[in-house]
């Protein structure tokens, strides 16, 4: 009776199969529930293509082109050689490399210096931090032109304080050995204030308990910062140090306030991106101007990789 039972029990007609899970459906699920957040990211996303990748691709493009009377022309290498043959080429990046070298001697042993005397101190560190802060709030040109009236041969703060110390003299922006020099400097007072912030966050991360070490071996000052700042810090300062090289490679700000539009004495201040400049706004020629920061992006590009793979070799 009990078999019959269950074999004449009646199938629910309203019972439909279940329906098989597929993966389209959490994928969907997650989507939905996350839409706030994707549309956020595709925004940023859709902004960073805008103003970052398709000028890049635009620039691409551009230098294999020559635009006259509105129309445009792919013209093939004939940029990068008109570049490459032109007589401030070699003298644009010399100036550049020696303003990177100078800028690393100033803009970045010096950001390091100061935060670790920054972080010895233990009462007015944040009044320390927006002093040394302040400089980059302030809008460049405003600062350059301070500056301007600090290197003025005549009666600048700079040469005022060298004759109160009996000391010679300079001509300063316009000496050719000196202009380079007074825009580094320039350069590093203006823009030292976000590494020194960054430095001190990284040194205020590194537990006190190795200091207290360092100091019972009877490590000073120096040996604290070279056995213990330093090796706790390494990441930081390698990735510091490729951004500022990145940075100085590109300086155009400070030579075209400072010196006679960018050029300086006997072209002694001129670097690749006013050469940029002066190829896209001064001579017309946007294909030139595209070529050469090409040629600037390329070497950035292999530098950085270059510097990746050998701080990637050293770490391990």
């Amino acid at each position: 009776m009990a078999a019959t039972a269950v074999l004449e029990s009646p199938i629910d007609p309203e019972h439909k199969p279940r329906r098989k899970h597929r993966p389209s459906d959490s994928l969907l699920r997650e989507l939905k529930r996350n839409l706030t957040a994707h549309s956020f990211l595709i925004g940023a996303v859709l902004v960073f293509a805008l103003f970052s990748w398709y000028p890049m691709v635009r620039e691409f493009i551009m230098s294999f082109q020559k635009q006259k009377l509105g129309q445009t022309h792919w013209i093939g290498w004939h940029n990068f050689v008109q570049v490459w043959n032109d007589p401030s080429f070699g003298q644009a990046w010399e100036n550049t490399a020696e303003f990177t070298g100078l800028a690393l001697l100033l803009g970045y042993v010096v950001p390091f210096f100061i935060a670790i005397v920054m972080n010895e101190f233990r009462h007015a560190n944040g009044y320390m931090r927006v002093l040394v802060y302040l400089p980059v709030m302030l809008p460049p040109v405003a600062s350059l032109v301070l500056f301007q009236y600090f290197y003025n041969p005549d009666y600048g703060l700079f040469n005022h304080i060298l004759h109160t110390l009996h000391l010679p003299t300079s001509e300063w922006l316009q000496s050719p050995k000196m202009s380079m020099i007074a825009v580094v400097i320039a350069s590093t007072w203006m823009n030292m204030g976000s590494g020194t912030l960054i430095y001190l966050a990284a040194l205020q991360g590194i537990p006190g308990e190795l200091y207290e070490a360092a100091e019972i071996d009877g490590a000073g000052l120096l040996r604290r910062v070279w056995h213990v700042t330093i090796p706790q810090t390494r990441m930081i300062l390698s990735m510091m140090l490729m951004l500022q090289i990145v940075a100085t490679m590109q300086v155009f700000v400070e030579p075209f306030v400072l010196t006679n539009g960018g050029q300086g004495v006997d072209n002694s201040t001129t670097t690749i991106v006013y050469l940029v400049y002066q190829y896209a706004f001064n001579f017309g020629n946007y294909g030139a101007a595209s070529a050469l920061g090409l040629m600037l992006l390329i070497v950035l590009a292999a530098f950085a990789l270059v510097y990746r793979r050998l701080v990637s070799r050293v770490e391990d």
